[in-house]
């Protein structure tokens, strides 16, 4: 696609996009900040080792319960009102896991944790913002720029990682309190954002858009709602027990950090050209890819435990979900009307981070108590729990694109 379709760069679509970059970069380092450290921080606070991933699980359930209401907010008061109330939740939450690591508390971490999803549920929502008032051809190329914001949070987080992690006499709290750091920057960044609220119609329109239930029969909405689903419940899987299989065969913290980075590189890296890529292969045959590599990386995790191995199955991880995610993302975007975007995007994130979050709970059971606690044992039953779900993608995909394109 030629970038003459692109929207002038001195629109206020760009400096919208460029903030959106910026968030994702700054205030998205929290997620991997909070990835690396948050099972082990669950390892150390909770009685049960099989509970280590539940504050993770609580994020993730914390974000499902908040999708929808969050898009019907920013429907109502504009993305800015609800990207502003997300990092307040987000400080809050980190703020409170602080408290629970200093007092030694289970119980009070989980509930920081979720409220930590509030605001993972309104970064998800920067990729729909991307393309809110741009021409529906540059919309892939919008969501891969603001989803390319990740390479700074890949970088910036696990760094922030390494130097916070044993600051104070409580093992992470100095993470969580420089979580609370980001969050705070957040006012400042959104207030040179500028965009409508996105389900407000112009005035006389007579058609409020399909109801829930008929989106859902739409097959493009629901393939690309299912693909979106595994392509980031199953990178959540295997990262969310990645750090726990990394130390539990031998390696230290810092291995753990340096993996997470380059799985978060790797996330977001390929963003730059995924938006060229569905524009001259398409939508379908990009998310096709994507859940081909996830399989990939599957294959090398059960290969082995070698560093090496970590590193190249992490990798790929990354990058499955990025063309899964993307290519599902624009296939959605492309399958509704601007006045069924409150509707679509929040039933879309239930949807995501439902599954994410049934992921997510499923980590640390897998990889803790599936094992008799052996971790190479654990790590190959998280992988081989990848394989129903992609076949269920692959299949999904498979059918519509076998439909006859009016029926599409």
């Amino acid at each position: 696609m030629s970038d003459t379709l692109a929207p002038s760069r001195h629109t206020p679509v760009w400096r919208n996009v460029i903030v959106l970059v910026l968030a994702q970069a700054v205030l998205g380092a929290q997620m991997s900040m909070i990835f690396t450290v948050g099972g082990l921080s669950g390892q150390m606070l909770a009685p049960n080792p099989c509970w280590s991933t539940l504050p993770l699980s609580l994020i993730v359930l914390g974000s499902v319960l908040s999708a929808q209401p969050m898009s019907e907010f920013m429907v109502a008061y504009g993305r800015r009102a609800g990207f502003i109330l997300a990092v307040i939740a987000g400080a809050a939450g980190a703020g409170i896991a602080a408290y629970a690591l200093w007092i030694g508390s289970f119980a009070v971490f989980m509930a920081g944790s979720f409220l930590t999803g509030i605001y993972m549920s309104a970064q998800g929502f920067y990729r729909f913002a991307a393309t809110d008032g741009v021409p529906p051809e540059f919309q892939p190329k919008a969501i891969s720029y603001v989803m390319a914001g990740g390479l700074a949070a890949a970088i910036i987080g696990p760094q922030l990682v390494k130097v916070t992690s044993q600051a104070m006499v409580v093992p992470f709290m100095a993470t969580y309190l420089a979580i609370i750091g980001l969050n705070l920057l957040g006012p400042i960044l959104f207030s040179f954002l500028r965009i409508p609220a996105p389900g407000r119609r112009a005035k006389g329109a007579a058609h409020p858009g399909r109801t829930r239930k008929e989106l859902l029969k739409d097959p493009v909405i629901a393939v690309a709602m299912i693909c979106g689903m595994v392509s980031y419940a199953l990178m959540n899987l295997v990262m969310t027990s990645t750090p726990l299989a990394v130390v539990g065969c031998g390696f230290d913290e810092g291995d753990a950090a340096n993996i997470v980075s380059a799985h978060v590189l790797a996330m977001y890296l390929p963003s730059f050209f995924t938006g060229h890529l569905i524009a001259r292969f398409g939508r379908e045959m990009i998310v096709g890819v994507g859940l081909v590599i996830l399989a990939a990386s599957g294959a090398v995790a059960l290969m082995g435990v070698d560093l090496e191995q970590f590193y190249l199955a992490l990798v790929l991880l990354g990058i499955g979900w990025n063309f899964g995610f993307i290519g599902s993302t624009a296939m959605l975007a492309s399958a509704h009307s601007p006045d069924e975007r409150g509707h679509v995007q929040g039933m879309n994130d239930f949807v995501v981070f439902g599954g994410v979050f049934l992921a997510s709970l499923s980590s640390g059971g897998l990889m803790n108590c599936s094992s008799a606690g052996d971790p190479q044992a654990g790590w190959e039953a998280v992988n081989l729990a990848m394989l129903p779900f992609l076949t269920l993608a692959g299949a999904a995909l498979i059918w519509l694109v076998m439909r006859p394109r009016e029926m599409r």
